[in-house]
């Protein structure tokens, strides 16, 4: 992982929206919001970056390498969740992975529908906004298919937002109480960790990022120190603890981001994408919480590990959902990486099977 020179501007607007989303974070954890350090940096950066003048920071975009870094650290955390105890779903994963193959197309579908009947989108914009994963993938293969890159890019990334917007929020009023904030730590070691500890897990992460790339793995930032601080865990080679403020700050770091994505986008706009988002996302939790239902009897799996394995997130961003929630991160990663490449091999085959049947019309 290389750290290129970075502008004395960038890192003062970098530090600047951090500290936005810091404050959002330490409001939303004093009210006692769901997963408060993520939602509330997310809401406070993306009012300031959608309603403040522009003048001060413009041409500038949050530090996409900062943000790889810190999901690294996520990857790190997950992969220090990877016990033995996750074998013993092995016998269930084809059933629950093989699904998602089912799962995909349905979101797929669906979406392309809401977008085309509700939305007006031509066929180009519809079908590629409304993939259930594969977000820059998805802005690539549409922008070469004619679409309307503006529009598709802000239906992919308020996907992303509104799913961790929702679903921490539903389960805080389903549960009768606040969700996502510690309750993935309460049974953790409470410790300080040493700075030795600290430098383990960034030295596991920056490691395990540049393994992934280089052997290509899918969601590299994520995947790639996942699995080589899961294989330290189960070998006993590192024995690393999670501190609660690590995972806040990854929160910070990860909603701040997302926030940022309301930076120029206009009020008319984003009133109607976010309008279209909230049934297009409903419909895909729908989906995946029938998946999930269905899923748990025939497994036994907690429907909640299963519900947060079939949310149509990020995989950064569900993720930390699932380590917070001590959801079984691992298990919930693995699924959004297959739902990731699933998407992304059918993307190009639904692609070519729509065109062939507009051809015949």
């Amino acid at each position: 992982m290389t750290f290129p020179q970075i502008a004395p501007r960038t890192l003062v607007l970098t530090a600047f929206f951090l500290a936005i989303g810091g404050s959002g974070g330490a409001l939303a954890s004093f009210v006692g919001t769901p997963m408060p350090w993520m939602l509330g940096a997310l809401v406070a950066s993306g009012l300031v970056s959608r309603f403040a003048p522009e003048r001060h920071w413009d041409g500038y975009g949050f530090q996409m390498g900062f943000r790889t870094f810190f999901v690294g650290l996520i990857g790190v955390m997950i992969g220090t969740q990877v016990t033995p105890d996750l074998a013993a779903l092995a016998p269930d994963l084809p059933l629950t992975l093989g699904a998602l193959f089912v799962f995909v197309p349905l979101a797929h579908f669906t979406n392309m529908t809401i977008f085309r009947r509700l939305g007006g989108f031509d066929r180009a914009t519809a079908f590629y906004a409304a993939t259930p994963g594969g977000l820059m993938e998805s802005i690539f293969m549409g922008e070469s298919a004619g679409a309307d890159i503006r529009t598709l890019t802000i239906q992919q990334f308020l996907r992303i937002i509104l799913v961790v917007t929702i679903l921490p929020l539903g389960l805080s009023l389903w549960t009768g109480q606040a969700v996502g904030s510690s309750a993935g730590l309460s049974n953790g070691p409470q410790d300080p960790v040493d700075l030795g500890s600290l430098a383990l897990i960034a030295v596991t992460a920056i490691l395990g990022l540049q393994i992934g790339r280089r052997v290509r793995l899918p969601a590299a930032q994520l995947t790639g120190p996942l699995l080589l601080a899961a294989l330290a865990t189960l070998t006993g080679a590192l024995d690393l603890h999670l501190p609660f403020w690590l995972i806040a700050t990854a929160q910070l770091v990860i909603g701040t981001s997302l926030g940022m994505r309301f930076q120029g986008i206009d009020a008319a706009l984003l009133r109607r994408s976010i309008a279209l988002s909230l049934v297009s996302v409903s419909a895909m939790l729908l989906i995946g919480g029938t998946f999930a239902l269905i899923l748990h009897t025939a497994t036994g799996i907690e429907a909640l590990h299963l519900l947060i394995a079939y949310a149509p997130g990020g995989v950064a961003e569900m993720s930390l959902v699932a380590l917070s929630l001590a959801a079984s991160p691992a298990l919930v990663s693995l699924h959004h990486v297959t739902r990731i490449l699933i998407t992304v091999v059918e993307m190009p085959l639904a692609a070519r099977v729509l065109r062939l049947r507009a051809e015949d019309l």
